[in-house]
């Protein structure tokens, strides 16, 4: 009879789908950083004898309607969908983790007000309540980044809250206290190091996430402002020439694919090796030949 966790691999962090999705991301992060060197035409330079150009030496992806050059595009919407992912969590950290763990370790009518806003924030669906705050605060990237970061918060606080009430009963916390160490010194110098590696987990999480809210924000107008590239906007426009130059919505497609799923196997790796549940003992065997050696 075989075991259901025969296939994970014992207390090891770096196994191979963390490594090559781990290779992935790094390689589509360092192309979009450095899309300036990488990109052989400017992001919104346009040449109209080359519309809808197939792939070429010239144009290794082709060219859009505009005559741009796709593989410069894609490189600099990466670098802005990237970028705008990573301001949607670092909002939400800097929202949510002070108010998960004051909420967690204060408790009280702070925690209970707290609660009921992140209930009324999660009663509605993610995007919707993201076309309602940007249609609010007006179309554009930075306000998009705003709007999701808070819809954001109330999943961040929640589980960072979690977390506080099972650290804030442990002996270190009870022996802190009574040195005579104040309450904030507490909850940021000695609770949250030790939430920090779950929070991680999660972010990463909601990296992924925040690529796919972006990209749907901007394939419906309401993220980026042409002619700027975004890999959601691309792809809008792409699709009015799947016939012509198919090219035009598989690549940023592809991209967003790719870059989504990485962070997804990435972070399942590093959920994994930090869960103790999820590792395997190595045997009475193993532990005995070791100290032989």
């Amino acid at each position: 009879m075989f075991s259901h966790k025969q296939n994970k691999t014992e207390g090891v962090l770096f196994t191979p789908p963390m490594l090559i999705s781990g290779v992935v991301l790094l390689l589509i992060i360092l192309c979009c950083f450095f899309a300036p060197l990488l990109a052989p035409y400017s992001e919104t330079g346009q040449d109209l004898s080359a519309s809808l150009a197939p792939p070429s030496r010239e144009h290794l992806l082709g060219a859009d309607k505009m005559g741009r050059d796709l593989f410069s595009r894609l490189l600099y919407g990466g670098r802005v969908t990237i970028m705008s992912a990573l301001g949607v969590v670092l909002l939400s950290v800097l929202i949510g983790a002070p108010l998960g763990l004051f909420s967690g370790y204060y408790g009280g009518k702070f925690d209970s007000i707290v609660g009921r806003c992140c209930d009324v924030l999660l009663s509605f669906p993610s995007l919707l309540l993201a076309f309602l705050l940007v249609a609010a605060l007006g179309r554009g990237i930075a306000n998009a980044v705003i709007a999701l970061g808070i819809i954001y918060v109330p999943m961040l606080t929640r589980l960072v809250r979690s977390l506080t009430l099972i650290e804030k009963n442990k002996t270190y916390v009870e022996a802190a206290e009574s040195i005579g160490f104040s309450r904030p010194y507490i909850i940021f110098r000695h609770i949250f190091p030790n939430c920090v590696d779950t929070v991680m987990v999660q972010l990463t999480l909601d990296m992924a996430y925040a690529i796919l809210d972006l990209a749907a924000l901007s394939f419906i107008g309401l993220g980026v402002s042409p002619p700027t590239a975004d890999w959601g906007a691309m792809l809008d426009e792409g699709r009015n020439f799947l016939l012509q130059s198919p090219l035009l919505a598989l690549a940023p497609g592809a991209a967003i694919v790719l870059t989504v799923v990485s962070l997804n196997i990435f972070c399942d790796c590093i959920a994994q090796y930090i869960d103790p549940s999820d590792r395997i003992l190595p045997s009475f065997k193993k532990l005995e030949a070791s100290h032989g050696q």
